[in-house]
Formats: C-alpha cells, sequence, structure tokens
C-alpha cells in the first residue's frame, strides 16, 4: 500500500514537472513570436495603346489570365497602315534618285581633277549627291516612324498577369495612353503590414515568415498558408491607419514593412487580410 502511494505521487510530480516543461516552451514560444495583421498587395498596371484611335477588338476578359507579350487588344489599323505604304514608297524613289546623283558624281569626279569639268559644276555633283542622300535617309526615319506608329495599334501584355479590369470596349475612340485594360501581376506578391516601434528593433531584412489567411484550405481543414520573408522596412514612421487599428490605437507610431511571399498561387488576392507570424529567434532568409 505503501508502494502504490510513493509511485502515485512519483507519477504526479512528474505530470507536474512535464506540464510546467510544456507551458514554458510554449510560453517561450509565443513571446518569441511576433503577430501582425496585414493585406495583400500585388503591382498593377494599365494598360493602353501608344496612338490614337478606334479600337477594333479587345481580347480578353475579366479574370483572364495573361502571358508576358501575349496579344490583348487590337487597333484599327487602316490610317496607319496607309502612311507606313506611303512612306515605304517614298524610300523606294528617294533611294533611285540618291544612287542616280551618286552615279553622276562618280562619272564626273576623275574630270574634276583636271579641270576637265569646271569647279562650280563639280562643287553641284557634289552637293545634289548629298542633297539627294539626306532626303533618302530622311525618308527611311519617316518609314521607320510610320512602323512604330503601326505597331502600336497593337497593345501586348508585359508580364505574366491576371486581367482585373476591362475599361474600354470594341468600337471606342481612345486617345495616347488612355488606358484599356488594367493588369493585375503574378508576382511579386507582398503582404502589407504595420509593426510598432517597440517591435522594430527586433526584425531584420531577410527573416522568415509564415502568412496565413481567413480561408480554410479544404484538402487540410486548416487556414492556407505560405512562407514569406521580410523585405522591406520603412526608414520612417507613421500613424497607425484608421483601417488597421482600434481607435486606442490609432495615435501609435508605426513603421510599414513588407512581407514577400515565396509559394505564390492563385488564392492569394489584392486586399485579402492576412496574419503575419514571424519567429524572432528565425534565421535570415539567405543563412
Amino acid at each position: 500500500m505503501k508502494k502504490i502511494k510513493v509511485l502515485t505521487i512519483l507519477i504526479i510530480i512528474l505530470a507536474i514537472i512535464c506540464a510546467g516543461i510544456y507551458y514554458y516552451k510554449i510560453y517561450n514560444k509565443k513571446t518569441n513570436e511576433l503577430t501582425l495583421y496585414g493585406n495583400v498587395e500585388i503591382r498593377q498596371v494599365d494598360l493602353s495603346f501608344q496612338v490614337a484611335g478606334r479600337i477594333l477588338k479587345m481580347l480578353k476578359e475579366e479574370g483572364d489570365s495573361v502571358k508576358g507579350g501575349e496579344l490583348v487588344a487590337i487597333m484599327d489599323d487602316r490610317d496607319y497602315k496607309a502612311d507606313f505604304d506611303k512612306n515605304s514608297a517614298e524610300v523606294e524613289r528617294t533611294k533611285a534618285i540618291s544612287e542616280n546623283a551618286a552615279s553622276q558624281y562618280e562619272r564626273q569626279a576623275p574630270l574634276c581633277t583636271d579641270d576637265t569639268v569646271s569647279k562650280q559644276d563639280c562643287d553641284t555633283l557634289l552637293n545634289n549627291k548629298k542633297e539627294t542622300l539626306a532626303a533618302y535617309n530622311s525618308a527611311v526615319a519617316s518609314k521607320q516612324d510610320s512602323k512604330n506608329k503601326l505597331d502600336y495599334t497593337k497593345v501586348y501584355a508585359p508580364e505574366e498577369g491576371i486581367i482585373t479590369t476591362r475599361i474600354q470596349e470594341p468600337g471606342a475612340n481612345v486617345t495616347v495612353g488612355q488606358p484599356v485594360y488594367t493588369l493585375s501581376k503574378s508576382k511579386p506578391v507582398w503582404i502589407r503590414a504595420y509593426i510598432p516601434e517597440t517591435q522594430l528593433g527586433n526584425i531584420k531584412y531577410g527573416m522568415q515568415a509564415k502568412v496565413l489567411t481567413d480561408s480554410i484550405n479544404p484538402a487540410t481543414g486548416k487556414n492556407r498558408e505560405y512562407n514569406g520573408w521580410v523585405g522591406y522596412i520603412s526608414p520612417v514612421a507613421e500613424f497607425t491607419p484608421k483601417t488597421v487599428q482600434t481607435e486606442d490605437l490609432r495615435t501609435d507610431l508605426v513603421y510599414r514593412i513588407r512581407v514577400y511571399v515565396n509559394d505564390i498561387d492563385p488564392y492569394l488576392r489584392q486586399g485579402m487580410p492576412t496574419t503575419i507570424k514571424i519567429n524572432l529567434d528565425g534565421n535570415n532568409k539567405n543563412e
């Protein structure tokens, strides 16, 4: 009976020690983990024509994925094509005149050295050669300019991304630089968050972080989780944005940071709220 009591006491003591170790680890983990709240940010770009005219085709809808260099919009190019054809013909015309002037000068050049042909005539031939060559070069430049404008009647996606806004429709007349689409780039993707001044000395560039969204992954039954790293820390303090914290904390000074996400997927969307957890004992990303 006595042995049973001793054994029971030992078990209770062991259980207390294990519980103490467990709570000690949990407490340390919590105190060494910084939790922040932020929103997903993705770079966006407005796509537009570099010339004015009437839109002929809009090839993408909102939500469509595009690759870098993919054609997304076409303008009516008849006027620009006619201008290009006109300048192409002018190049051929001035080229023939320039070559003829050069041939005349080359034939007469030997006669200029022995004064068989007067100096005035020789100067006239030389100036005519230079003038016609300049006219040819000007025509080539005009042709290239019209070629560029003809190319500008098409809009291509600069990078991989998703069309978030379709601003114009076929038949609309647009000016130079007037947006027709808004493209949300696939990467980089980062989380904009704010860190209190008291924690500023505990983080550094490259520090690893975990990013969690409010969405539950059906495959795991847990919040979607992503790996990231601290890629930007603002050197300037600012007041906490009203949309981020409660009224009691709005006057606190904070520093804006960016946590860049490594494993980007289609479930991270512009403006999505997230939770960031940074292990303050974590190693630098590059270490």
